[in-house]
């Protein structure tokens, strides 16, 4: 189908033009069409590339709020995209999950690792507390959604597997010397310096931050027979 632009040009090219100007015109029709035919599915393409991210966001910006269990409803009125337009993007919530956690996976991870790991036992001990009770804070409501989801989901329970393989593996970076505690106590130490232990202290028990890292760092030095 010819756009407004081509339907002009052909208007004025008859068998009286002359061969020349025909020829020119031809050309600009040619040319038009193929200009249509290489950015309109680009502009098409970017348009649907910028709803999928809109969802993305949306979703996220729900959790950060408050919102645990955001439904395709609330997250396409936030997006600004119909409903319709959200299943294009995503056939259900758990896709919709997975994706997320394909972005912002990477910028997770990066809260816990890192940070300061020389100095003493005790130091050691102080230093991997706070850089996960940090890890907590910033993405507390991203994990309390995937709690209350994750009998929903699989995506979401084999996320959550997977984070906690490699929070106990972090832990060992911190601290070498948990392979010589008893298997019993190292599981112990799993669920002291877990988000649910993080979550009863400051939420269920209202317990500040400073001393829930406190708490958590004596028992950890108590489990470990730090002096």
């Amino acid at each position: 189908m010819c756009s407004g632009r081509q339907v002009v040009a052909i208007k004025y090219w008859s068998w009286s033009t002359p061969l020349q100007a025909r020829r020119q015109l031809q050309g600009m029709v040619i040319n038009m069409v193929k200009k249509e035919k290489t950015v309109t599915p680009d502009g098409r393409r970017q348009r649907s590339e910028r709803s999928r991210q809109a969802i993305i966001d949306a979703s996220l910006a729900l959790i950060a709020e408050g919102v645990l269990l955001p439904t395709a409803q609330q997250i396409s009125e936030r997006a600004g995209v119909g409903i319709r337009s959200f299943f294009r993007h995503f056939a259900d919530m758990e896709n919709l999950f997975a994706t997320v956690d394909e972005q912002i996976r990477e910028s997770t991870e990066a809260l816990f690792v890192g940070g300061d790991r020389e100095g003493t036992t005790q130091e050691r001990i102080l230093h991997a507390v706070e850089r996960r009770a940090n890890g907590y804070e910033s993405q507390k409501n991203i994990i309390l959604t995937t709690s209350a989801q994750s009998w929903r989901y699989e995506i979401l329970r084999k996320n959550y597997a997977r984070y906690q393989r490699g929070l106990r593996k972090d832990l060992d970076d911190w601290l070498p010397e948990l392979k010589s505690v008893s298997h019993h106590r190292r599981e112990m130490i799993d669920a002291a310096t877990s988000f649910e232990m993080w979550h009863r202290l400051r939420v269920h028990q209202g317990l500040s931050k400073r001393t829930s890292v406190e708490i958590i760092v004596e028992a950890l030095a108590d489990l470990m027979s730090v002096p």
